[in-house]
């Protein structure tokens, strides 16, 4: 292919109708047709990225290898695709402004004035097409954030108009996904607000090619031409999108529809092979088909919000999926745990993960958990801010250090084992200035990680800035908290486990990130094998 092909997504009627769910099963079929895929997401808001916002308003903050935060849509995009994205996948409105205000300080604009027609709707077309100027893909689907219509998404929309434009037919097209609600008083499905969304659509410019309709019952033969004629596209472009009992189903929802063929049919593409979804179809009989049930309890702060812990409760689909386990997560919010009600809370779980976050709230029910499972031989797994708490505990408990702490929480406590890092100490900006990315892990032989992970090396993606206190490591090891993965060009301490228990392993990085449907996370799968373990010996 000389040319690289644009799909645009667009939502409208509501939020949260699933655009990144179709985008990357879309992605994926095209990928199985042997086409080079790649997705990227635009959102309208006006933070640099999501980095600094409260996993309440926006769920999780998802880090890519070159050390991105991004919206947690590109976790979907790589647990899909199988391929990872990077800082170009994601690109929010207040990176654009950013941009252009410092070219317009450096003069660039030769002393026009910056407007938003053509200065921003440049910079976002040039953003747009940053992936597919590449050469590494023929195919870029960008997902614009937001619903059609709105303020904020405005500028996007008309740089979507313009690139339409400016790349000609069969070069680019706008796949328009929509809610077709059901009025149970009227016992019927209703096409006019998808009629309003198109027609805004319009308004702006832009006619849908492929209209993707959001639905909880089957669509009929005439709802679908009626909705072709009205809204100007083809009766094949028409594509149902029904409620599924899995987000793994929608690829194969999407091939009975025929969605690639029609998006292919529209950029003029060869269809090539039948898509090739074996070892998704094998991923997802295990994940249909389970031999084993465990139940892990998931300990945090932020857990009356699904979205908050998305990667982690994928990933255990995953690891379950590869476990012939189906894994049922109980969110236990860690403020409400102590030493009084710990083994009623956490008690009965074959496994309990502790999980990542910021700042003091629910600290010391993260600690109290920590001890119960270490001291009644329960499954245990760490992740960030667990991994310390596991730290933390073990120096209390073991070690006898009662003020143990995090500098993050007490910064005056004389036994630091989590502190901050040296070059952090400097730094008042919050956004985009923590460890963040891809680094190395030496791993120790005959350790548990080593035995998890079968390499002697590994790489994984970080989000914190704190970080466990290299004064400590020779007491704490003396005690049996052993330190079995290490940076090698830092020597900052990256694992930490317990022999002579059936599992637990605490870690500083965010394994959750790289877990994909073709590549379940080791640590994941060996928590889940171990909790099938524990569950039978418990029995």
């Amino acid at each position: 292919m000389n040319q690289t092909k644009y799909i645009f997504v667009t939502g409208g009627v509501t939020s949260s109708l699933g655009k990144g769910i179709i985008a990357a099963s879309l992605a994926k079929l095209l990928q199985a047709r042997g086409y080079r895929t790649t997705i990227q997401k635009f959102d309208p808001y006006i933070n640099v990225d999501p980095g600094t916002l409260n996993p309440y308003e926006h769920g999780e903050c998802y880090v890519t290898d070159d050390g991105a935060e991004t919206d947690l849509d590109l976790g979907h995009y790589e647990r899909f695709l199988n391929v990872p994205t990077s800082q170009a996948n994601n690109v929010t409105t207040g990176r654009v402004y950013l941009s252009v205000i410092e070219k317009e300080r450096r003069g660039e604009f030769l002393g026009k004035t910056v407007q938003v027609v053509p200065h921003i709707t440049n910079e976002i077309k040039e953003r747009m097409q940053l992936l597919g100027n590449s050469g590494n893909f023929d195919i870029v689907i960008t997902e614009i954030g937001g619903t059609v219509g709105d303020i904020e998404s405005l500028p996007y929309i008309e740089s979507v108009r313009q690139l339409l434009w400016e790349l000609g037919d069969e070069n680019a097209i706008v796949i328009h996904l929509t809610l077709i609600p059901y009025l149970a008083a009227a016992g019927e499905l209703k096409t006019k607000p998808t009629q309003h969304s198109v027609k805004t659509l319009m308004e702006s410019g832009i006619q849908a090619d492929i209209l993707v309709c959001r639905t909880e019952h089957e669509l009929s033969d005439e709802l679908r031409q009626k909705l072709a004629l009205f809204c100007n596209v083809k009766r094949e472009a028409v594509i149902q999108s029904i409620d599924a009992s899995t987000i793994y189903d929608v690829p194969n929802l999407m091939l009975e529809e025929g969605l690639d063929k029609v998006a292919l049919k529209k950029l003029n593409l060869p269809e090539k092979t039948t898509p090739d979804l074996k070892q998704w179809n094998e991923f997802l009989f295990k994940l249909k088909n389970p031999k084993h049930t465990v139940n892990i309890g998931l300990v945090g702060k932020y857990v009356e919000l699904q979205d908050s812990y998305k990667s982690i409760l994928e990933a255990f689909i995953h690891a379950g999926a590869a476990n012939e386990t189906k894994v049922n997560i109980v969110s236990v919010h860690s403020e409400y745990i102590d030493k009084s009600n710990v083994a009623e809370k956490i008690g009965g779980f074959d496994g309990i993960l502790v999980a990542p976050g910021f700042g003091e709230r629910g600290i010391e029910g993260k600690i109290e958990a920590v001890r119960y499972v270490r001291e009644n031989n329960i499954p245990f797994f760490g992740i960030c801010l667990g991994m310390q708490m596991a730290v933390i505990e073990y120096a209390r408990t073991v070690l006898g250090f009662e003020d143990a702490n995090s500098t993050e929480m007490n910064s005056q406590t004389s036994h630091p084992v989590i502190d901050l890092m040296e070059e952090q100490k400097t730094i008042t900006e919050k956004g985009g200035t923590m460890r963040l990315g891809s680094w190395k892990c030496n791993l120790e032989k005959d350790s548990l990680a080593h035995q998890i992970y079968g390499k002697d090396q590994i790489e994984e993606r970080h989000r914190h800035r704190f970080e466990f206190n290299g004064q400590f490591k020779e007491q704490l090891e003396k005690a049996g908290l052993k330190a079995s993965g290490i940076n090698p060009y830092t020597g900052l301490v990256e694992i930490i486990e317990i022999e002579n228990h059936p599992f637990f392993i605490g870690v500083q990085y965010h394994p959750e990130y790289k877990s994909t449907v073709a590549n379940p996370h080791p640590i994941f799968v060996g928590f889940v094998k171990a909790a099938v373990q524990h569950k039978a010996v418990s029995v």
